[in-house]
Formats: structure tokens, sequence, C-alpha cells
């Protein structure tokens, strides 16, 4: 490296960004992730030891999956390739095994190769990487913010050591930002600035567990606040709101956040709880979700969950399906949260869901010869030659609209599937039940 090329990277590493900056370089200085990265931890023991197998860091950004990764580049004596797959293709990778094979035959030495956002590459490019990763011809370090058991190559990750990080504490982005303001070789220390414990606390909370939207938010607030007469930089809560408006939601519609918060979202209704369902019904829409998804959702619960306990439950959630379409946001929201309050205070009965998973068992599993002959289509005139509908008793004929007659086929005869619960309207169905078809409670019991 000569003077020019010394002077170009100085000026470069001083105009990256904060968060940049203040990566660390080593594995002490990492903030937080301790569930993975104690003292006693394996993956601690790996990089101290420099004795890595291939590894997956999977997380939301910001989480410190590409700072790990950098630890390991500055402290491992093998040779540190890095791509980001969202630019590198096959010639890189081509390149990088190649790299590595030189490594290995002509120096004894091992080449770890980092790939940054590795969801990113489809089946043909992991597939091409598994006999080096196989072989040992390179490490594989893959960072991910997708659900890799979702989006990497099954027989990479049979390969690999998963390590998920976790959202960052409240304190451990408070560290992070006094660290920001006080470092004076690669924070914002030179700049004489003094935030208030209020502003750093607001700042960490909104960052919600992101260490890099919380070091650009210092960053942003220091670099265009007016200096005091003091001399300093007081950064205080109106410079904080200003430099962080909007709680950072991390949220991928086509990731785990979009999973896992439908997730919440269903099992809360379900639970019975409006309050968490309202929360993660707000959640979706605040990050922009499909409206009409999270119609159907509450359509599929309000048949599933709630079925005969409340049959408006369904009529509710159906009718806020059709209204969505035709208001739209922002007022759809008012909708949905009707619709998703209903479901979740309604009473609950899986009783239909069980129905039908019980009849297509039977469906399955038994043979049925021929449906019962007074059952069968009597509406054409040789039908009764066949004896199709031959002393069929037509229910209306008969006080309450019922008869006692054989409706399943032979060899399911005294077969139960749908046993009503005594929650809400099915209550209502047991004591009809009961009246018309005296014991049959009692049937059930004996199911």
């Amino acid at each position: 490296m000569d003077l020019f090329d010394l002077m170009q990277e100085t000026s470069s590493k001083k105009e990256s960004p904060l968060a940049s900056r203040l990566r660390p370089k080593k594995l002490d200085e990492i903030v937080g992730q301790k569930h993975i990265l104690s003292t006693n931890s394996l993956l601690y023991r790996a990089i101290k030891a420099d004795k890595l197998s291939s590894l997956i860091f999977y997380g939301p950004p910001g989480t410190g999956k590409t700072t790990i990764a950098k630890v390991i580049a500055n402290t491992t004596s093998a040779e540190f390739l890095q791509m980001n797959a969202t630019m590198a293709g096959k010639k890189d990778m081509e390149e990088a095994t190649e790299k590595a094979k030189q490594n290995q035959r002509m120096f004894g030495k091992r080449t770890i190769l980092f790939i940054d956002e590795i969801h990113r590459f489809n089946k043909s490019q992991q597939d091409y990487l598994l006999p080096f990763v196989e072989d040992g011809t390179v490490v594989l370090i893959g960072a991910t913010t997708e659900n890799p058991y979702f989006e990497v190559n099954g027989a990479l990750l049979s390969r690999s050591v998963i390590f998920e990080l976790k959202p960052l504490t409240k304190d451990d982005v408070r560290e992070l930002i006094h660290r920001a303001v006080t470092d004076t070789e690669n924070g914002m220390g030179a700049f004489k600035a003094v935030m208030t414990e209020e502003a750093v606390d607001f700042i960490a909370d909104m960052a919600n567990g992101d260490a890099r939207s919380a070091l650009n938010a210092v960053e942003l607030g220091i670099l265009t606040t007016d200096r005091s007469e003091d001399g300093l930089i007081h950064f205080d809560i109106t410079v904080a709101q200003e430099c962080i408006q909007k709680r950072v939601l991390k949220y991928d519609k086509d990731g785990d956040q979009h999973y896992d918060t439908i997730s919440a979202f269903i099992k809360s209704m379900r639970g019975s709880d409006p309050d968490a369902a309202v929360y993660y019904l707000a959640r979706m829409l605040t990050a922009g979700e499909d409206i009409k998804f999270i119609a159907r959702r509450i359509m599929i619960c309000a048949a599933e969950d709630v079925g005969n306990a409340d049959p408006m439950a369904l009529v509710v959630a159906t009718s806020a399906s059709q209204a969505i379409e035709r208001i739209g946001m922002p007022e759809a929201q008012l909708i949905l949260s009707e619709a998703a309050i209903y479901v979740a205070t309604a009473p609950k009965s899986n009783a239909c869901t069980n129905a039908i998973g019980a009849a297509m068992d039977a469906v399955q599993r038994t043979k049925v010869e021929t449906l019962p002959n007074h059952l069968k289509d009597a509406h054409y005139k040789a039908a009764s030659k066949l004896g199709h509908g031959v002393d069929y008793k037509y229910a209306h004929l008969y006080p309450n609209h019922y008869v006692e007659q054989q409706y399943l086929p032979d060899e399911l005869v005294g077969s139960r599937f749908y046993y009503p619960t005594t929650n809400g309207h099915e209550q209502e169905v047991r004591d009809w039940f009961e009246f018309i078809r005296p014991g049959y409670t009692r049937e059930e019991e004996d199911s």
C-alpha cells in the first residue's frame, strides 16, 4: 500500500457511517448476544480457538451478524473472503472457490467465505457451494434476516451450525449510544456532544433493538445540531425526537415477521384476547401488510375457531372482507378492527374443524360400496325401478320436521364426526338435538 492508498483509506474511513466506524474489531467488544457469545459458549470458544466449522447467522437487521463475521475476519489465521449475495454471481463464487483451492493446495491454509444475505442466492447458486463446503475447501459463514429453514438449501444447513441472533436489549443499545458519543477515535467524541439521559433512553427505546438505527439517529443529531455558546452540542429529547420520529418496526412481508405476526394475531383471536389481537393487527397495518390477506385470516379463524359457537362470526368476517375492498385504507382499519375483536370475543368451538377432519379421515380409511338407496336421486322416471329414493322419509312431513332414518352409508352407521360444545350457540344445538333425538348427548359421551 503506497501513501496515496493509505490516505484514501483513511479518508474513506472518516466518511463512512458511524455504525460502520464503531463496528467492533474484537470479540469482547461486541454488545449483546450473550446467549451465543458468553465465554462458555460454543461460538465464543470456536472463534477464540480459530476452529470454526460452517455457520449460519440468522436474525433481524442491526443485531450483529456482519459484526461477528468481521470479528472472525480479524482473529482468524484463515483467509477471509467476503461477498454479498445481492451483487455476487456465479463468476464471483468460482473465483472465491478457486482461491480457496489454491490456499489449501499451496499453503495448507483454510479459507472462510462469508456470504451476507445468503438467502438472496437462488437454489442453483447455493447448490454450487455445497461440494466445496462438504470437502472443506471453504468454511461457509452465511448471514440472513430470513428463516434459514425456509430460505437456505437443506444440504447446506445440515453441514452448518445455526445461530439465531436476538434484537438487542434497550440496555445494550444505551451502551452503544454512550460509546458512540464519547469515542474520540471512531465515534463522535471529537464533536464534544452532551446527550441527556432522556434522549439516550428515547432513542434506545425507539430503535427497537436495531443498533444501526440508533447509531444513525445519534450521528444525524450531532451533525445537524448547532454548537451552543459553551462550545458544546447539546443533544436533548427534542433533538432525539427529530432524529427518530417513528419506532423501528421489524417486518418483512415475505419473511419470518410476516408469518410470526400473523400467527400471533390468529392465536390471540383464538385465545379470546381482543387487546393482543388488535395490537398485532396494528403492527401488520403499520408495516403495510395486505389488508385482503388479513381479512382472509380473520374469516378462517371465524370458521376454524369460533364455528357454530357463534355462526355470526363468519358473517361479520366475510362482510368485513367485502367492505375493505370497497373502502380501502385508512378506513379499512376500522372494519378489520371490528371483525378481529368480534372473533376474539366470540365463544369458541373447533367442533366443525374436528368434524371435517374426522370425516375426511373416514373417507380415506373406509371403503364405501354404495350410498343408501333411499337417499339416491329419484328425479328421473326409471329411478324407482332401481330402488332409488324408495322409502325415503321427507323430514318436513313429521313432527318438529325431524324423522329418524339412516343417512350414513352402511359401513359408517353409528359414526359420529360432529360433537357440539357447550359454548354459545352450540349449547342450543345440543339442547335441540337432545329434544329431537333423546340420548344424543349420551351417545356423545359413549363415543
